[in-house]
């Protein structure tokens, strides 16, 4: 296969979370490794990405949007393929299911030489018998695909019958400097969101919706919350459950402890005020907040759920409990309390484990070579 420059990225968006910000911090820095790199978003109608496609081409990535219809809108095939047989990009690379079967099938039609794609998650719906036949039909398509967890990469193998062989895992990255904090910031972090200086803080940022187990999390702050009087715990995202769990809290009676936040851009700068991450999922591809957190030398409380014990050392950079666990997050959240010597040292170590398994770098080096095999060694695990 010819050596690959020219690579147009397809991404199905209708809001920023985890593969988002990804694509963030990955294009630019295929970019500035010489790869002529271009982002397709495909939007709904009444869920506009121009915010994000002008912070993309600010970045130095081409970005440009087109409207899909519908789960399925076969005129969008055509018209993506009339998009690649006129730019004739080296290859294509999709994120997301309408990307990869919109793309992957126009690809194919114009004759892309190269196609690639990237399984973000493990999410039930995609155990249904129509979606896994049409994975099954779209990794005879592609050249060799990326997983972003072990997990994830367990899951196309076992239920989408990926072949192995075409199966790279490549954890995402980030840069760890890009969240070290200043001399001041946990004091104006604190001050902007309400929480007093000495309070023990919890949070967590995701979007509010069933995987992630926010619900749980709650209850396990709601158990602890007369043992620890003064602690508060901090909620960035939003979702549909939104309303149900603000209820939650207003049961519990902890609403001036509990601090719903909403969807932030500027959530890195918040992170200076959080003394544990709270990512008690149901299931996770990845968990990219979790590693943003253990940038900023955050310990994480996550469920052993997907990628979680990938990046959570147990003991060493957080602790792990089972999923649904609300007896085991309350103790966890405890110790972090109880111990903060010890949660000190666990966050030092958990940046130091961004810095040595999960930078943007290696991120990038990896995916190079899953374009342009034999530049590096690829295995598999985030260990590795």
């Amino acid at each position: 296969m010819p050596s690959i420059k020219r690579v147009l990225h397809i991404a199905k968006m209708t809001g920023v979370a985890g593969m988002e910000n990804h694509l963030l911090t990955l294009l630019p820095g295929l970019q500035a490794h010489g790869l002529d790199v271009q982002l397709l978003i495909l939007t709904e109608a009444d869920k506009p990405m121009e915010p994000y496609a002008a912070d993309m081409c600010a970045r130095g990535v081409p970005t440009t949007t087109l409207p899909i219809r519908g789960r399925f809108d076969r005129a969008l095939i055509g018209r993506l393929a009339d998009r690649l047989r006129q730019d004739r990009p080296d290859a294509v690379h999709t994120h997301l299911i309408h990307a990869d079967l919109h793309g992957i099938v126009a690809a194919r039609r114009a004759a892309v030489g190269a196609i690639f794609m990237t399984g973000h998650n493990d999410d039930p719906f995609r155990r249904r018998l129509p979606i896994r036949l049409m994975q099954r039909y779209l990794w005879q398509q592609v050249t060799r695909g990326i997983a972003i967890s072990d997990a994830v990469r367990r899951f196309q193998i076992s239920i989408e019958q990926a072949p192995p062989d075409r199966v790279i895992t490549v954890p995402y990255g980030l840069d760890p400097e890009q969240f070290a904090a200043g001399d001041g910031a946990r004091a104006v972090a604190r001050h902007e969101i309400g929480i007093p200086p000495q309070a023990p803080v919890f949070a967590s940022v995701s979007r509010l919706v069933e995987q992630k187990g926010i619900d749980d999390a709650l209850r396990a702050f709601w158990q602890i919350s007369h043992r620890l009087p003064d602690a508060h715990y901090a909620i960035i995202g939003d979702g549909p459950l939104r309303a149900s769990l603000e209820a939650q809290v207003a049961a519990y009676q902890l609403s001036s402890r509990v601090h719903f936040l909403g969807w932030r851009p500027d959530a890195r700068s918040l992170m200076p005020a959080f003394d544990t991450l709270l990512a008690p999922s149901r299931w996770e591809g990845f968990g990219l907040s979790v590693l943003e957190a253990m940038a900023a030398r955050v310990p994480v409380i996550a469920s052993i759920a997907g990628a979680l014990p990938e990046i959570v050392v147990d003991g060493e950079t957080g602790f792990l409990v089972r999923v649904g666990d609300v007896y085991g997050l309350t103790q966890a959240m405890l110790q972090v309390c109880e111990y903060p010597a010890q949660t000190h040292e666990m966050g030092n170590a958990a940046r130091q484990r961004v810095q040595q398994h999960f930078s943007a770098e290696r991120m990038i080096e990896r995916t190079l070579d899953v374009y342009n095999p034999g530049s590096a060694a690829l295995p598999s695990a985030a260990n590795g």
